[in-house]
């Protein structure tokens, strides 16, 4: 009798896409009674968390084959294969290939090369063909690219995700046909870097072509979102598509860091303050009723109160909704780690609470504005759904799920707007 292997995720969405598609290959390679962990490096508490949840599978399952794999086995291998509760250690490349898992497979119960970590630098091509999307019934994410060119100094991912590469236009639109065959009523595009989609493919299309494609050639998919994006790489079919294309929803996830000038420059950012803020303005003039979320550090090396003060603006500046505040964490290998003027930890928790509290103003102000506005809201379960903006909607009566309904805002209750 086979066992499925135990899958266990840290990290990012695009993480989660790629476990569903290690189940498939491990699947298919008849792997048996073996423990995965798909691991995250973003910070080194990431990497910390990660020993811990290794440590507390190998107590759970004390005869398994524990096999760990991701971005922290990517850029730290060594870490992994020292300890003494992992049997293997597995690219984020191999874990993406057939043959990896049949090897596996096969030396279950003998004794397989236990690191299996080539350079991720070499790699030219994605694997998100592997798998048709992934999600709950009302929403499926779907990986259109991987990896960054990019080198912001305080960032490891490059180095576990390798090169930017892009999936092919027509892959993506077949991918979501089939999601749209299969009842699902939301798509969103992911990766790593999305932006940067198309650089490597013939003609060099940007994410607006391939946004304003799908929309034209899925014209029964209702809604499509795009996760996090460089508003700095913003092309112009993407804001035409902001301005005409309803079925987008006007909603974004921006990568700011920052507000203050020097900081992102210290960042090695590509953008300044004043261009976040005048793509905020010019989105919201094309669309009204966008809302933004962003991802901002605080406590970034050699940040001062008058810097911070600036993040602190910018989220009034460019009304940003919906933010992830990162308290900045020291990653060794990174150029920001090696910066002598590192910011005292306890006045880092304190600028992120004040980050934190400012976002939560703006959640509140944001909720305050849909009281009595009608939202189609795509049901995640029978008593909750979310808005075309992402906003939280609670129901006191069933509604099925994954469909979209047409519903009024009555009021607010527990951070969640209720509706009739």
């Amino acid at each position: 009798m086979t066992t499925p292997p135990k899958f266990t995720t840290l990290g990012c969405r695009l993480n989660a896409y790629e476990t569903e598609a290690m189940k498939e290959l491990s699947a298919q390679a008849g792997l048996s009674g073996a423990v995965v962990v798909n691991t995250c490096a973003v910070t080194a508490e990431a990497v910390r968390k990660a020993r811990q949840e290794i440590r507390r599978l190998r107590r759970e399952n004390p005869e398994a084959r524990l096999i760990v794999t991701g971005c922290a086995a990517q850029t730290e291998p060594e870490t992994f294969t020292k300890m003494e509760e992992v049997d293997a250690v597995i690219g984020n490349t191999e874990k993406m290939q057939p043959e990896t898992w049949g090897r596996l497979a096969a030396d279950f119960i003998g004794d397989s090369e236990k690191l299996q970590v080539n350079d991720i630098m070499s790699v030219t091509e994605t694997a998100g063909h592997l798998i048709d999307g992934f999600g709950t019934r009302s929403r499926a994410y779907v990986q259109v690219q991987n990896g960054c060119d990019h080198r912001c100094t305080f960032c490891i991912i490059p180095y576990g995700r390798g090169n930017s590469r892009s999936v092919p236009a027509g892959v993506v639109v077949d991918q979501i046909k089939r999601l749209v065959d299969r009842g699902y009523n939301e798509v969103v595009l992911t990766g790593v870097d999305l932006t940067s989609w198309g650089a490597d493919l013939p003609a060099q299309p940007r994410l607006g072509d391939l946004v304003m494609r799908i929309l034209k050639l899925v014209p029964d998919l209702p809604r499509l979102r795009i996760s996090s994006i460089d508003s700095i790489e913003a092309d112009d079919n993407l804001m035409q598509a902001i301005a005409s294309e309803p079925r987008l929803m006007p909603h974004l996830h921006l990568s700011l860091q920052h507000g203050d000038d020097l900081i992102l420059k210290r960042m090695k950012r590509r953008h300044l303050r004043d261009d976040a803020i005048r793509f905020c303005e010019e989105a919201r003039r094309l669309r009204p009723e966008m809302t933004f979320g962003a991802d901002i550090i605080a406590g970034f090396p050699t940040e001062s109160e008058a810097h911070f003060e600036n993040s602190l603006k910018l989220v009034a500046d460019c009304d940003l909704t919906w933010l992830h505040v990162f308290p900045y964490s020291k990653r060794e290998g990174t150029p920001a780690a090696r910066i002598p003027q590192q910011v005292n930890g306890k006045l880092i928790k304190e600028r992120a609470a004040r980050l934190r509290a400012a976002g939560e103003a703006q959640v509140t102000r944001h909720l305050a504005a849909q009281q009595g506005r009608t939202h189609h809201i795509l049901m995640e379960n029978p008593r909750m759904g979310r808005t075309e903006q992402f906003t939280e909607v609670s129901f006191d009566t069933d509604r099925p799920e994954g469909q979209i309904v047409t519903a009024k805002v009555k009021g607010i209750r527990d951070g969640q707007l209720v509706a009739a």
